[in-house]
């Protein structure tokens, strides 16, 4: 009895499923665009493997033994399996979804996007769920090791393979409470510096690009609270006379879904008279997941929210 054919590939099963389809070596070979001499080399190792004639010849055709038979089904199965294995993921169904995605972002970025994705999730992708973490340190270390599937806000620190696309380029306003005294008149740099203000960072620092552009002015302004988060900051703005900055969308683009906050919060957004470098949003993420299906969905539905984009721009 002879061994089993040690070199086994997975054209074996191709060509067996073809086989036992089509019952014919001629229409077997032209079903996989090959010659019939070479299709009836392969039949003779099919033989030779499974140690079974599997097709034979009664009168003008050929038919299948009873193992051949029994192998059918299960043939054509396995080639279906290698045919979902060997088929790129970017077309996946987003209805059969099922998957939680960890994103980073400050409490500004989560806030704005978190009611738009789980909007878009629950009409186009309900297996998926979202988890917000808080910004650290570093996120590249986080996306290499599959911590976070997305970081999303000012990108401005990556490694070298991480992959960056910015999003949506916005202003800096200034946010104040109705009724604030740089809401009546004119606001002049001036009238900014001399309000009281409260900033943001993450690592306590008091001065930031406002700063320096007030500076070229030859002005200071008086920070009297650091928080870390643009929430709080905002919340403080609210129950009083302090100024936060805020990020607003460019003139002639529409309303961020980052001024959302504020704006339910109460507060008013002025143009600040100054020359500030604009803020960019965008997100990163590692490359292993950028030809992934779900992960696509996912980056596509974060521009989608970021942008106020409609459906025009096409199913998810």
């Amino acid at each position: 009895m002879s061994s089993p054919d040690p070199n086994l590939d997975a054209n074996l099963a191709v060509a067996l499923d073809a086989l036992l389809t089509e019952q014919s070596v001629t229409r077997a070979a032209a079903r996989l665009r090959t010659s019939p001499a070479a299709m009836s080399r392969t039949l003779a190792r099919l033989r030779r493997v499974l140690q079974d004639p599997l097709l034979v010849r009664a009168g003008q055709k050929m038919v299948p033994t009873p193992r051949a038979e029994a192998l059918r089904d299960e043939a054509a199965a396995v080639v279906r399996r290698l045919e979902a294995l060997l088929t790129p993921s970017g077309g996946i169904d987003p209805a059969a979804l099922r998957r939680a995605f960890t994103v980073q972002a400050s409490d500004l970025v989560g806030t704005a996007l978190a009611p738009g994705l789980l909007d878009l999730a629950r009409r186009r992708a309900p297996g998926v769920s979202l988890r917000v973490l808080a910004e650290e340190w570093e996120a590249g270390p986080a996306l290499r090791e599959g911590r976070i599937d997305l970081e999303i806000g000012a990108i401005d620190h990556v490694d070298p393979e991480t992959r960056v696309e910015e999003l949506v380029t916005l202003r800096m306003a200034a946010g104040v409470r109705a009724g604030h005294p740089l809401t009546e008149g004119t606001l002049t740099p001036a009238r900014l510096a001399g309000a009281e203000h409260v900033t943001v960072s993450r690592r306590g620092r008091f001065t930031g690009p406002l700063d320096a552009a007030l500076a070229e002015e030859g002005l200071t302004r008086r920070v009297s609270a650091v928080l870390p988060g643009h929430l709080a900051a905002m919340a403080l703005a609210a129950a009083g006379d302090m100024v936060c900055l805020v990020p607003a969308a460019l003139p002639g683009q529409p309303p961020s879904p980052l001024s959302d906050a504020a704006y339910a919060m109460g507060l008013r957004l002025l143009e600040i008279p100054l020359p500030l470098p604009p803020l960019t949003m965008g997100m990163a993420w590692h490359p292993r997941h950028t030809a992934d299906g779900g992960h696509q969905w996912l980056r596509g539905a974060v521009r989608r929210v970021l942008r106020r984009a409609g459906d025009h721009e096409g199913p998810m």
